[in-house]
């Protein structure tokens, strides 16, 4: 394997180290990304901005009606996995093994916010009614919005419904099931506010 062909292994693990990249490197990188998401763009229903990058082994998986949009100077981590609709904004990260399924209401990502590793978010729902099987329930989705500034930590899971508002930080391994407050800080299962961003 040679020298570029292990860069992009690189790449694909951690993406914010495309936006340092030397003119050198570039020379291949920016060829390399544009035919990813050429073909991406010809395959799925997806619009992408400028300066995006995705690493060729995420999952994007966007049907007529569940359109994914990604913003400028936003990234894919390797192995993460998206199922519109999903609207995500710009310099969001989404970093590698990362779960997003937008159901039918879908899942909005404000600008600047960040996703941890193994995060996931499934904007859907089984009911739980007694007496059927849990497949022959019916499926609700209300939806799910991260505004501006969020982060969610490693292993972080958001339940359908969920809003985390402008600049609210959920901590690793934490379960969000209920909407989190500006600039406060949760962690635990179910999540729970355990401080607040101070100035």
């Amino acid at each position: 394997m040679d020298y570029t062909e292990q860069h992009k292994k690189r790449l694909s693990a951690m993406p914010w180290l495309y936006y340092r990249l030397k003119p050198k490197h570039l020379t291949w990188a920016r060829p390399w990304q544009e035919d990813i998401q050429q073909t991406l763009m010809a395959l799925e229903t997806v619009t992408i901005g400028k300066n995006v990058f995705i690493a060729p082994s995420a999952q994007i998986f966007a049907e007529p009606g569940r359109d994914i949009i990604i913003g400028d100077n936003s990234y894919i981590a390797g192995d993460a996995t998206l199922h519109g609709p999903i609207r995500i904004g710009s310099h969001v990260s989404i970093n590698h093994h990362a779960t997003l399924d937008g159901g039918s209401a879908g899942i909005d990502i404000a600008d600047h916010c960040r996703l941890a590793a193994y995060s996931h978010l499934y904007a859907f729902n089984h009911g739980l009614a007694a007496g059927r099987p849990i497949c022959e329930q019916p499926v609700t989705s209300q939806g799910i919005r991260l505004e501006r500034d969020v982060w969610l930590g490693s292993h972080c899971g958001v339940t359908d419904g969920v809003t985390l508002h402008e600049g609210a930080v959920a901590g690793m391994s934490c379960v969000v099931t209920r909407d989190v407050a500006p600039y406060t800080i949760v962690a635990g299962n179910p999540a729970r506010p355990i401080g607040q961003r101070e100035a």
